[in-house]
């Protein structure tokens, strides 16, 4: 076909080879496709990383992204506008980007100002809430989607609600392997006269080989002269955590069941060109995958289209590509199975040779010159659906359409403050302040930080990483032989107390339900569990509204993974009880709270009911959470529409005074967190305006008009008094902002919550 005159310049996104995974793979085929098919037009790569060292990348490669650095994926977007890019074709996995569910991606398809087309390699009948949000904002801002089989494109319009005239279903490409005689190229290899069943592709315990391997004793007792052949390096992703045990499972396997002499390990990742070859000496290939819900399956269709005769579960792809006798379909984990498959097409090479001339004839379509035509046509209907004009690349800055720009971030001052124990309490400037030692609060609130750092990707200094596990150690060290938290040690380690406060302890306790859930480290998280699970058994006999509310973000962070804890439920429930209790023996509609004074962290009561009331399905529970933060709002804005905190210099009381000043930054990072969250609940974008607000007052939008942040050191100023800003920059001031930081970066990439009905 002719290249659409507005295809000038087409960006592909994605991993991109030398990386070893299929994603790369598939992006470096399509691209040299298209740009085979369209040579007029300029065919280039935005490749992903998943190492900071990156790769040696081909000429075609003109820009590379980390996957975890939120920032540069923005970075890739202007360039990509600057540049006139006239069409973006992503591919889609949620694995290859970062953030929750790869939900990083959306910030860069919020920028790009040109059509985009991408394509899905994975379509989840049944996703998680985060990935069910990414799959929805990456649809609306998509001019098409690609699928490569039809049962994508149908849940794509059950599940998802996209209409079919934007789905484009295109096979998988492959290369054009010959038709052949398997029997030319066997001595070559060394397998001269045998049977050759071949299964290839990055190794994981997801693909079941283990059950091909179970299959052979049944298999060589009729069949001899076979031998299995597996073709592959271990997924790197899988050598970095837990290095070769799943190959070397699988090599005890073959021993332990007197078939080692049948079964051939290739630890390599193979070129194209090296592929055809093995290809070409394949008769039957396996693929015993365990997961029906695998849309694709770039290894089954270049064995397909090569026309040979192939074994599979029912995954879907699987169903598609082998129905109507191209194959045969056995049962998942199904050792037995698959032998009796294997040897009906032994026992019956007419029946084989047969499977094999239909696979071919039906591969014709799927060479990458074919695919490319039909990608080609799907960009033309793109640029005539969803055009943007590429003029337009910095319209968004100029009308202020764009997320607001975020100071960056800058870790020194925190690095700074902490050594190999923990985080100081105080600075004098900013020097740490030895004599008044560390405290389990601000401890909690590091390891809080690290956790958020480590999700957004940010290469962290050395210092913050160590900063990482020595905050959980504290806390760790901080749990008394009663599992209740201590809170002060000096300088010389020693404990300055036998328990902290309540609010010390559930502060530690949600710091460690979070890292429990999300900490990148697996020790880190096991560690997390085992404490948070110690420690919160002494919350029931707590008293104070505040420890309750930590504890129930604790809670609800710990409840977000794995399987769900009846006992943390019930204790959820009963905080949230209580804090119901307190607001109806408290609130008026002069004075919506939950006390007779307002004093410190006062948001944390509203988020955590907003929260916890959301993830029980309380809507009192969130109403109240709501009608508290509207009323907080109000007491804390001022007539200049700029954030006041409420001051700590005396607090506010009912009925009385209140203390302008000194104005703490834990009240304004408490403030951020809460609107935020009432924002992801109810979509209402007013609260995030609100938590913008709140955000500002660290940068100079406050009484005084002077920041409390410090670019230059990364510190932040301890509070804002009446004369002054604090001189000091402090570990809790240092670290609310941060954190506050670390959530409004967050939120700007996150797809836009939908109104709550």
């Amino acid at each position: 076909m002719n290249t659409p005159a507005a295809l000038g310049r087409i960006a592909f996104l994605g991993g991109f080879a030398p990386r070893r995974c299929g994603i790369a793979t598939f992006t470096q085929d399509l691209c040299e496709a298209v740009a085979l098919a369209a040579p007029q037009a300029t065919s280039l790569a935005v490749a992903m990383n998943d190492r900071l060292e990156g790769y040696a990348y081909p000429e075609r490669v003109q820009m590379e992204i980390p996957e975890k650095d939120l920032d540069a994926y923005r970075r890739a977007a202007d360039q990509l506008n600057f540049e006139n890019t006239d069409l973006l074709c992503v591919q889609h996995e949620f694995g290859i980007y970062g953030g929750e569910a790869g939900s990083h991606l959306l910030a860069l398809l919020k920028e790009v100002r040109m059509p985009v087309v991408t394509t899905l390699h994975t379509v989840l009948a049944a996703p998680n809430p985060a990935q069910r949000a990414v799959m929805d904002e990456l649809v609306k801002r998509s001019a098409r989607v690609v699928v490569m089989a039809r049962k994508g494109a149908q849940i794509l319009e059950d599940v998802y609600g996209v209409p079919p005239e934007k789905i484009d279903v295109i096979a998988h490409g492959i290369p054009d392997i010959p038709f052949g005689d398997t029997r030319t190229s066997k001595p070559q290899f060394g397998v001269e006269g045998r049977t050759v069943l071949l299964t290839f592709g990055l190794l994981g315990p997801g693909k079941g080989i283990e059950f091909a391997i179970e299959s052979l004793p049944e298999i060589v007792k009729f069949h001899p002269e076979v031998v299995y052949l597996v073709l592959g390096a271990t997924h790197p992703h899988l050598v970095a955590r837990e290095g070769e045990r799943y190959r070397l499972g699988l090599e005890r396997l073959a021993e332990d069941l007197g078939v080692k002499d049948h079964v051939i390990f290739h630890d390599r990742f193979v070129s194209l060109e090296d592929l055809a070859e093995f290809i070409g000496i394949t008769d039957i290939y396996l693929t015993p995958y365990l997961n029906e819900a695998q849309i694709t399956s770039g290894t089954l269709a270049y064995v397909f289209g090569a026309g040979k005769a192939v074994v599979s579960t029912p995954y879907w792809h699987a169903q598609e590509l082998l129905a109507q006798g191209r194959g045969m379909l056995v049962p998942f984990r199904d050792s037995q199975a698959i032998a009796t498959a294997v040897c009906a097409y032994l026992d019956h090479p007419e029946l084989m040779e047969s499977t094999r001339h239909e696979a071919f004839r039906m591969g014709r379509a799927m060479t990458w010159p074919a695919v490319a035509e039909l990608y080609l046509e799907s960009f033309s209907k793109a640029c005539r659906d969803g055009k943007v004009a590429a003029r337009t690349a910095f319209a968004a800055w100029t009308l202020g359409s764009r997320p607001a720009d975020l100071p960056p971030r800058r870790l020194d001052h925190v690095a700074r403050m902490s050594d190999a124990t923990g985080i100081f309490q105080h600075a004098i400037f900013n020097v740490p302040n030895y004599h008044e030692g560390y405290c389990t609060d601000d401890n909690a609130r590091a390891f809080l930080l690290c956790v958020q750092l480590q999700e957004l990707g940010t290469a962290l200094p050395e210092a913050i990483e160590a900063l990482c596990t020595g905050s959980l150690a504290f806390l760790a060290a901080a749990l008394n032989p009663q599992c209740r938290f201590r809170n002060f040690m000096s300088h010389g380690h020693a404990w300055l107390e036998e328990a902290g406060s309540e609010d010390s302890h559930a502060r530690a306790l949600w710091a460690l339900g979070t890292g429990a859930s999300r900490a990148r480290d697996e020790g880190h998280r096991r560690l997390s569990r085992q404490l948070f699970e110690k420690g919160i058994d002494a919350v029931p006999g707590f008293t104070s509204p505040r420890a309750w509310a930590f504890t129930l973000l604790g809670l609800h962070e710990s409840l977000r993974v794995g399987a769900q804890d009846p006992c943390a439920t019930d204790l959820r429930r009963l905080l949230v009880e209580r804090l119901l209790t307190r607001w109806k023996d408290c609130a008026t509609p002069e004075w919506q709270w939950f006390e007779d004074s307002a004093t410190y962290d006062n948001a944390r009561l509203s988020q955590a009911m907003i929260q916890s009331g959301t993830a029980l399905g309380n809507d009192e529970a969130v109403a109240v959470g709501l009608a508290s933060l509207r009323w907080l709002v109000s007491l804390q804005t001022t007539p200049a529409r700029h954030f006041r905190p409420v001051g700590s210099n005396g607090f506010c009381h009912r009925d009385g005074a209140r203390a302008d000043f000194d104005q703490q930054p834990v009240e304004a990072q408490a403030m951020v967190s809460a609107c935020l969250e009432a924002f992801r609940i109810t979509g209402d974008a007013a609260w995030m305006r609100e938590a913008r607000r709140a955000f500002e007052w660290f940068l100079g939008r406050n009484d005084r008009n002077e920041p409390l942040y410090d670019p230059a050191t990364g510190g932040c100023r301890d509070g804002l008094h009446a004369d002054r800003t604090s001189e000091n920059l402090g570990a809790e001031s240092t670290l609310a902002f941060h954190l506050a930081l670390c959530e409004m970066t967050t939120a700007q990439a996150a797809p836009a919550p939908k109104a709550r009905p």
